[in-house]
């Protein structure tokens, strides 16, 4: 979409293929002001990379709370919820950041994480158990996700048979507030919203009542020293969304590359660095909004004070500048992880380790079992409409 002259996030070429469009913003307007998105965008690697290192100046405070684009209705039957993730830890600045932080932390140590690897493997092979006999099925609804959620449902302590539940409400609360929707389908998700709100509250005072070992029993032992009732909910609420939604989105994408660029089973020796470059090339993240708290001049630009901000990690991640010849896949790309889709410095993803993981293990399982992998003839690819996040639809494969 060379020729656009905006972003808009109802077209399809918004997620599925920007990079001429964000190639001729860093070449031409590194500090471009959408009015689609209502926010200056940054497309550089350098400049994204110092606004992610400078929250004095780029706030996250208030930053994925998307509220904003809610119809007055859809606010009222919110209420107090209409700020959801106003306490979650990407959403706030230091010192309440470095607290929510050190906390999470604590669940995500390399012993915990690497505990985890021989389960989600199981996972993927009891799935493909199921599966592989078919000859076929959608990568997407029927392998990408149930092993990456019933793997976080685990670690959060959801009981087996809600997983269901959590799955369907999670992919509305991202609709609600990170994808444009009708008021009318607005009001709709936002009572999905509202009780899955209420469950995970339920969830947290079953915990406290009775712990167990898990992540919601770690942080409800911590509500009135380091962390509140308000943001354990939100903490566990945006995990859940990570296993549900995040994680799978990028395993789709990734099977979706490798299956187009013929690298498909990946070499064991290469499945990291495929997991970066597939990140890297086709990230579920395209970026992080920000607030500027004072007048930043950039480029021959200024962003007055308040202005929201988007930090492109999805243009920088295809900047000439640091990756050579970047819309060119390289299965051994030597500096692929040099990407920020899991952001960069303090909001560094705290599930990072774990997603890659998951990748990691994923690739390997599907490799392993379905080396003969394909994609179905003639079959659509599409993706979802969304401000910030890189999913497929669906992904028709055979084997």
């Amino acid at each position: 979409m060379i020729d656009a002259d905006d972003f808009d996030v109802s077209a399809a070429w918004h997620v599925a293929a920007p990079y001429d469009f964000l190639r001729r913003l860093r070449h031409e307007r590194p500090v471009f002001r959408s009015e689609h998105l209502g926010a200056h965008v940054l497309t550089r690697y350098a400049d994204v990379r110092a606004a992610y290192g400078d929250p004095k100046r780029f706030s996250s405070a208030g930053s994925l709370t998307i509220s904003r684009s809610l119809s007055e209705e859809t606010r009222l039957k919110l209420g107090e919820h209409g700020s959801f993730l106003s306490s979650f830890v990407a959403n706030v600045d230091p010192p309440v950041h470095t607290r929510l932080r050190r906390s999470v932390s604590r669940a995500f140590t390399p012993r915990a994480v690497a505990a985890m690897e021989q389960r989600f493997r199981e996972l993927n092979e009891d799935l493909l158990d199921r599966v592989a006999p078919r000859g076929g099925a959608d990568f997407v609804t029927e392998i990408a996700h149930e092993p990456s959620a019933k793997l976080t449902a685990r670690f959060i302590g959801v009981p087996e048979e809600d997983e269901e539940f959590v799955k369907e409400h999670v992919k509305g609360w991202f609709q609600l507030f990170l994808s444009p929707q009708p008021p009318d389908r607005q009001l709709a998700l936002a009572e999905s919203f509202l009780a899955y709100l209420d469950y995970v509250d339920r969830l947290v005072a079953a915990r406290a009542r009775d712990p167990r070992d898990d992540f919601t029993s770690l942080m409800t032992s911590l509500i009135g020293t380091e962390l509140s009732h308000r943001e354990v909910v939100e903490l566990i609420s945006t995990i859940l969304l990570g296993g549900n939604d995040t994680v799978p989105n990028q395993l789709g994408n990734s099977v979706l590359r490798l299956l187009r660029e013929g690298a498909w089973p990946v070499p064991p020796e290469l499945t990291r660095n495929a997991v970066e470059e597939c990140m890297r090339i086709d990230g579920a993240s395209l970026g992080s909004f920000r607030y500027a708290t004072a007048d930043i001049g950039l480029h021959g630009t200024t962003i007055p004070a308040g202005a929201l901000c988007l930090l492109s990690t999805d243009s920088a991640a295809h900047d000439e500048t640091v990756f050579d010849d970047p819309e060119r896949f390289r299965i051994d790309r030597p500096n692929a992880d040099a990407h920020m889709t899991l952001g960069y410095g303090i909001h560094f993803c705290v599930g990072a380790a774990l997603g890659r993981l998951q990748l990691r293990t994923a690739l390997d399982v599907l490799g392993e079992r379905l080396p003969g992998l394909r994609l179905v003839s003639g079959a659509p690819v599409s993706y979802r409409t969304s401000i910030v996040g890189r999913g497929l639809t669906a992904l028709p494969v055979e084997w």
